[in-house]
């Protein structure tokens, strides 16, 4: 022990020389660099040797290091100036920040004190209980009488006001939905096109690359229009993803040009928390339904047989599954006359035709297509959304290429949806194909605890065949689903520890399904192993 604190004593003691030999170093530095007395005897030593050039010289360098030493002390006192604005400068910005804060949650408490007294108001109006009142609409349930809740004879006998019903609508003059409104307008008069319905699925795929080349100058890879085109056969929410300037949002964006029907963009926020910034809300105050474009696009859906695109530009920018939830469910339903968004409590005498009950109809002719960005500006989209949606990687812009000047057309939901059936029939995965499916799915879950889940499988069962009608080949769109579908879900493992089993499963799928196939995941596995 006396051993090991007399080297620590000495081992420290070299420690502090060195320390001490910098500042010592420094300070005798700063005294020799100031030492005008120094300076002083050598110019007497050496002055009486000076002639009159001399003394011209001597007189000049002490002028210019007189200059520089005044010049060095200027920029040090600039310097420390500056540093101190700056100080300055960052205090009062986060002393502002602070306050910014600070009064912004005063704003919010405010705003909810404001809302629990208006809401108190609206609930000291004097409603007589058992009747709701609607922007001077009156509606009393069905099978009240002149007893509790009922209203005067007057109230209901002048022109304008609503008139008690005992169907459970309220009649009243006022209009709660004045964008669908016009939307029961237009359709009144509507003739629909004259739709191209003797095209096939290859056929669009090649028009539309045609038509984004010549028309809009876009230029997309003939597998990734495959890809798009079989999504929307196996799903009705398609994620487009990538690195920007891709052309994600052209896409949708161009084929809604190509179908002539513009598609519906909605460009998601930060803010965005709940389904009101999709669909719309009813404010209790005006007593008027605040309609969103998406709500009008989905509603003027059901009235015709076009295909209909919504974007959801920059989906990920908030949460998913916050603003997007309810339609998730909805289309998870396995019966479409269940798909129905509830709007509105109540029903009115002048809502518009389409909606049911204060429910909105969801057609089957619309599509929403999202756009994801992966950087430190987003959320990382959940596996309940992804498991629901269709994701398409576009990792690089399109080469230029030279096309024949298409024009745009028209195509109907029913025809499309009849070549989507047709390709289900006659493309469907080949019982080989789903006998390696379930080896290696038997695979995975031995060795990565991994499961392909029933969903997924049902969209491959639908991605795949439209993928072989729209010119592409089985194991391709296989591959494609196993990658962006099933393998994706490997980023929630502990991938550092898994290396030599994805170096296996490399190895396994060659066996399985070919040496020069299934490239696209065995990429993905590839940089899987190489980021973690």
């Amino acid at each position: 022990m006396n051993g090991f604190l007399k080297w620590f004593f000495v081992f420290i003691s070299e420690i502090l020389k060195g320390f001490a030999m910098i500042f010592t170093g420094l300070w005798n530095g700063l005294i020799q660099i100031f030492n005008f007395e120094n300076y002083i005897n050598i110019f007497k030593d050496y002055s009486v040797e000076f002639g009159v050039v001399g003394w011209i010289l001597s007189v000049l360098a002490i002028i210019i290091v007189a200059a520089i030493f005044g010049l060095v002390v200027f920029l040090i006192v600039m310097w420390i100036r500056k540093y101190i604005r700056f100080r300055h400068s960052i205090v009062s910005d986060e002393d502002i920040i602070e306050e910014l804060g600070s009064l912004q949650r005063q704003v919010l408490k405010l705003t909810r004190e404001k809302d629990e007294i208006m809401a108190m108001k609206v609930a000291q109006i004097g409603i007589p209980q058992g009747v709701t009142a609607a922007s001077g609409g009156y509606y009393i349930p069905q099978g009240a009488g002149a007893a509790e809740g009922a209203l005067p004879a007057e109230a209901a006998g002048a022109e304008g006001e609503a008139m008690p019903s005992s169907d459970g609508i309220v009649h009243t003059n006022d209009i709660r939905f004045s964008k669908l409104i016009e939307v029961d307008k237009f359709y009144k008069n509507y003739i629909p096109p004259e739709y191209n319905n003797d095209i096939t699925l290859s056929g669009i795929c090649e028009a539309y690359r045609f038509f984004a080349c010549s028309r809009m100058h876009l230029y997309y890879d003939i597998k990734t229009i495959r890809l798009f085109i079989a999504g929307m056969a196996s799903t009705k929410l398609i994620i487009l993803q990538g690195i920007s300037g891709t052309g994600k949002t052209s896409l949708p964006y161009s084929f809604g040009k190509f179908l002539q029907r513009d598609t519906t963009i909605a460009s998601v926020q930060p803010s965005w928390r709940d389904r009101t910034e999709l669909f719309g809300y009813f404010n209790e105050f005006t007593k008027n339904f605040n309609e969103t474009e998406v709500l009008k696009r989905i509603y003027s859906s059901s009235y015709n047989d076009d295909i209909n695109f919504i974007l959801l530009d920059e989906m990920n920018i908030a949460r998913v599954e916050y603003y997007f939830a309810e339609m998730l469910s909805i289309l998870e339903m396995p019966n479409a006359d269940e798909w129905k968004l509830d709007l509105v409590p109540n029903v009115w005498s002048t809502d518009p035709e389409n909606l049911d009950g204060g429910m909105l109809r969801i057609p089957q002719n619309i599509w929403y297509i999202g756009t994801a960005n992966n950087d430190d500006s987003t959320f990382a989209i959940s596996d309940k959304v992804y498991d629901r949606a269709q994701p398409i990687n576009l990792d690089a812009k399109g080469i230029a290429f030279d096309a024949p000047d298409t024009p745009p057309m028209n195509l109907s939901f029913s025809h499309l949806n009849g070549l989507f059936n047709e390709a289900f029939e006659r493309y469907p995965i080949s019982q080989e194909t789903h006998k390696k499916l379930k080896q290696l799915d038997l695979w995975v879950i031995e060795k990565l605890r991994v499961a392909f889940g029933n969903r997924i499988l049902k969209q491959m069962n639908l991605f795949v065949p439209v993928y072989v009608a729209c010119g592409g080949e089985e194991l391709d769109g296989v591959d494609y689903v196993l990658a962006t579908k099933i393998f994706r879900k490997f980023e929630s493992l502990n991938l550092a520890m898994l290396r030599d089993e994805l170096k296996e499963l490399c190895t396994y799928l060659q066996k399985l399904f070919g040496k020069n196939s299934m490239k696209e995941s065995i990429e993905y596995l590839e940089r899987l192993q190489k980021l973690f």
